[in-house]
């Protein structure tokens, strides 16, 4: 398998420059072979595409009929994960390209990562201790998507010193950058590799480089590497020979009893069968890792460790370009936090992405997707800085999935009912009325805190293929290391899609013909006080009607309810200005996330932020009601007429009441509008049936 991988291998010395021909060529045998595949894995993350247009789409009832291709998100609860590689599968390719190990350190392209898309950036890994270039080897085929992705191989036998190590990487980022002057370079390093990335953004100030470190080695701990150097110098040379003679085998086959073993148990114990997968992956591997790790290579990696922490720490207040660190919470014995706090306060643009139940070796380790990291950080970018829009990479089924199971106690105790309204004005229990086709502007109610959004946003891509761009407060955008709360929780609105509020953004999104969703009420509708529920924060002018009106962009009213029904406001803003701590943290986290609208006068320009006390309830329902489409093709001129606009905006405001109230109303009439019946339609019914509601 790793012979495959090294198919694809172009030799860069480290004492001269890259040959950009055989770059040329490499690159071009891997596109050419994989132009095929490339469509298909962009449809299979999500790009909604239609067969054919219906004409008859906005007929009456039954004619309703929207032949579109199947959304790849309809069967997201059999989604499987995006990473399919293991600990096993490196022990295996590494095992070949040790082999016969020789020749100056080189950078390979791996033949899992030639199916980028068209402008993707470089993305160069620098390994860690090990210097095979196969740390990502769980992400080669995800960040092959939207990479141009180049390893570095350092073998085992090459003594390279850190300076010539950081100058081959130099020549290689000049080289490329010469070539392609307006395309961002990643520099991807793991331990050791985060140094030597260091050292070269420190040298190339003037380069568009991004750094994404790895539990970067910022120091040498003396009381456990003295004695293990000590401990390397007495063991015997041949360390591979012996372990063969003690475990009786030389490489783990598929036929051979342990093997064997192995898959009995992860077929019988499917929920750990990746932890024992990968222990025994290790034991049956010893003697590749003994390959890997000869005793002289170890006492070198020593060696070249302290010269690159020593180099990194010397040189970088020199860095000035963007940094992601992932920081591993246990098993840390080559960094401090202490100097990833001075690197995060020295770095200008540094985000820290601390990973509390992981180890020293993030890439291989469950849970760790460096893409889904990529997307929630906002760190992917094509162009000088990050786009929301033309820089954002659909969820993959596999991360909608998780959106949806973390959601799903909400989900489940809430059973959400969605309506919508045909073009004839009949109501049906589906997403149906919803537009196919964009620019859409979904304008509604905002439920405290934003618990209508996960329901919503799910359904309708799974049910639809209908992806909504949210419009957000900036503040959950920010990567602020000093904020009051963990911008983790902010993840979500990353990975769906979501974009910072502006009038700019909300004209962008609908030159592109995208599905938007605007709650005008904003913060204050999301964070409203006791007795305000259900009741609109709107501003007095028509904001949102004369864009719209400029693409011809349909305005989807929309009313929800049921944030009554699973709790009670027993602390809100006016109470918590009352106790001094809460006043305090009130205030300082208002100054932290801005006010929008600072200046209006009105109501809606009281944007306190705050976190609600709630005293929870038994759960009641869910209901949504999308109204009937407003068409806007054809009225620009007519909307540029101050009164008009205000008219058509003051009628979206109404429907959005309307639909509230329709809601309130029916669901008085819904049998399973409480927990225990429902639990019991289920029970006997089955737990994936539909459980009715109101009659319509």
């Amino acid at each position: 398998m790793a012979a495959t991988v090294l198919g694809s291998v172009f030799g860069i010395s480290p004492v001269s420059s890259p040959s950009t021909e055989r770059v040329k060529r490499t690159k071009s045998y891997l596109r050419g072979r994989t132009q095929a595949i490339k469509s298909v894995t962009r449809t299979n993350h999500g790009c909604v595409r239609r067969v054919h247009k219906n004409k008859d789409h906005d007929g009456e009832g039954a004619k309703v009929a929207k032949l579109l291709v199947e959304s790849p998100y309809s069967k997201v609860e059999a989604a499987r994960p995006d990473l399919g590689k293991r600990l096993s599968d490196f022990m295996v390719e590494a095992r070949d390209l040790v082999g016969d190990d020789g020749g100056p350190p080189r950078w390979f392209s791996p033949l899992e990562c030639s199916t980028q898309a068209p402008g993707s950036p470089l993305l160069l890994f620098i390994p860690g201790i090990d210097g095979t270039g196969l740390g990502l080897i769980r992400h080669h085929k995800k960040l092959g998507e939207i990479f141009d992705v180049w390893c570095l191989h350092i073998p085992v036998r090459d003594r390279t010193p850190a300076k010539d190590l950081v100058n081959l990487i130099e020549r290689t980022v000049k080289s490329e950058n010469h070539r392609f002057p307006n395309r961002p370079i990643y520099l991807v390093g793991d331990s050791i590799g985060a140094c030597l990335a260091l050292d070269v953004a420190a040298r190339n100030r003037n380069i568009d480089l991004s750094l994404i470190l790895a539990n970067p080695a910022t120091h040498v701990n003396n009381l456990m590497s003295q004695p293990l150097s000590g401990m390397l110098n007495v063991l015997p040379d041949g360390v591979p020979t012996l372990l063969e003679e003690i475990f009786g085998f030389t490489q783990a086959s598929s036929s051979d009893p342990l093997t064997a073993m192995l898959d009995a148990l992860t077929n019988e114990f499917s929920v750990s069968g990746g932890i024992l997968r990968d222990i025994f992956a290790v034991s049956a591997n010893l003697p590749t890792l003994s390959r890997i790790f000869p005793k002289e290579t170890l006492l070198w990696k020593l060696e070249l460790l302290k010269s690159a922490v020593a180099s990194a720490n010397s040189h970088v207040h020199a860095v000035r370009a963007e940094t992601l660190i992932l920081l591993s919470g246990r098993d840390q014995w080559l960094l401090k936090v202490e100097d990833i706090d001075r690197l995060a306060v020295t770095l200008p643009k540094c985000i820290v992405r601390k990973m509390k139940d992981n180890g020293q070796f993030l890439f291989f380790e469950d849970g760790v997707d460096l893409v889904t990291i990529i997307k929630c950080t906002c760190f992917y970018r094509r162009g000088k800085s990050h786009d929301h829009l033309s820089d954002y990479i659909m969820p993959t089924t596999f991360e909608l999935k998780q959106q949806i199971d973390d959601h799903k106690l909400l989900i489940d105790a809430t059973s959400p009912v969605m309506l919508s309204t045909l073009a004839n004005g009949k109501v049906v229990r589906s997403l149906e009325g919803l537009p196919s086709e964009g620019p859409v502007l979904y304008v509604g109610y905002h439920m405290l805190l934003g618990f209508e959004l996960p329901p919503m946003v799910s359904q309708i891509l799974k049910e639809r293929n209908i992806h909504l761009r949210g419009l957000a407060h900036p503040m959950l955008f920010t990567n602020n290391q000093d904020a009051l709360v963990d911008t983790q929780m902010f993840d979500k609105y990353k990975i769906m899609g979501g974009v910072p509020v502006s009038n700019f953004n909300i004209y962008k999104l609908l030159r592109l013909k995208s599905h938007v969703l605007l709650y005008p009420g904003g913060v204050r509708e999301a964070l409203h006080r006791k007795g305000e529920e259900y009741k609109l924060f709107w501003p007095e002018q028509p904001e949102f009607v004369r864009v719209a009106s400029k693409f011809g962009a349909k305005i989807v009213p929309f009313g929800v309810v049921g944030e009554d029904d699973i709790f009670d406001i027993v602390l809100d803003a006016n109470d918590q200005k009352n106790i001094p701590i809460l006043k305090d943290l009130m205030e300082e986290a208002t100054k932290q996330a801005g006010n929008l609208r600072e200046g209006d006068e009105s109501e809606l320009g009281n944007q306190e932020a705050y976190f609600p006390g709630l005293l929870p309830k038994i759960p009641g329902r869910f209901y949504y009601y999308f109204g009937k489409p407003i068409e806007t093709a054809g009225r620009e001129q007519e909307l540029k007429d101050r009164e008009k606009a205000q008219e058509l905006y003051l009628q979206v405001k109404s429907e959005v009441e309307e639909c509230i109230a329709y809601l309130k109303m029916k669901r008085e009439s819904d049998p399973y509008r409480n927990l225990l019946p429902r639990m019991l339609y289920q029970a006997s019914h089955g737990f994936s049936s539909e459980i009715p509601t109101f009659d319509l």
